[in-house]
């Protein structure tokens, strides 16, 4: 998410983490709400800020995970956006069943893994897997191992002990996120995580302020 920051009903990310010359990844830029028409047109929920870039005609979507009969990648052919939802028309769905087939699907694109969004307060899921996980004072909580898109955009934290907690990437819960200290500040309630990590050491936290997590 990619992902997008709470607040901006899309995806969530991190920042400005330079990759190799011409590494790429993925990034998660809308989910497949319903299918619309008898044509195999598309509803999707955007999980970008930038849905004019993203989701225009010639840009080419990938299924963040296959689906069996279902083609691997969409060509987009025409967008229209539709207040908060986008109406696409892809090239490789031409039916309702199609359409239909691919109901909460979340579509990725590929961009180069320098590239960092526009919006200083939106973050690329690759830039916030690999985070350390914080609370409030400064105890380390566990990492992120991954973030998860649907209804609500969540962090997946891995604390070694057990199931990994899945954290709403919302701005009640996610206080700080500053990709440059490699860190996420959280404010979970109480029971969200049981024991924390207290016997591995926690990170310098620096004193360059971190920008909060906007609110969904």
């Amino acid at each position: 998410m990619g992902s997008q920051v709470p607040g901006d009903g899309g995806l969530a990310r991190p920042t400005d983490t330079a990759g190799p010359a011409g590494a790429t990844v993925e990034v998660a830029v809308a989910r497949v709400l319903r299918a619309h028409g008898v044509r195999g047109h598309l509803v999707v929920v955007p999980l970008t800020d930038e849905p004019e870039q993203r989701l225009a005609a010639g840009c080419v979507l990938t299924l963040e995970t296959p689906r069996p009969g279902a083609p691997a990648s969409l060509e987009v052919l025409r967008s229209a956006e539709r207040g908060d939802r986008v109406l696409l028309a892809v090239a490789e769905v031409t039916d309702r069943d199609a359409a239909e087939a691919l109901k909460g699907a979340v579509l990725t694109a590929t961009l180069p893994a320098d590239r960092a969004p526009a919006d200083p307060e939106e973050f690329y899921d690759h830039q916030l897997v690999g985070l350390t996980v914080l609370d409030r004072t400064g105890t380390r909580l566990g990492t992120v191992s991954e973030v998860h898109h649907g209804a609500q955009d969540l962090l997946v934290v891995t604390t070694g002990r057990g199931a990994p907690v899945l954290v709403p990437f919302v701005a009640a819960l996610v206080a700080e996120v500053d990709p440059r200290a490699g860190r996420v500040v959280v404010a979970p309630p109480p029971g969200l995580f049981d024991d924390p990590a207290t016997d591995e050491t926690s990170p310098d936290l620096g004193d360059g302020p971190g920008r909060p997590a906007p609110s969904p």
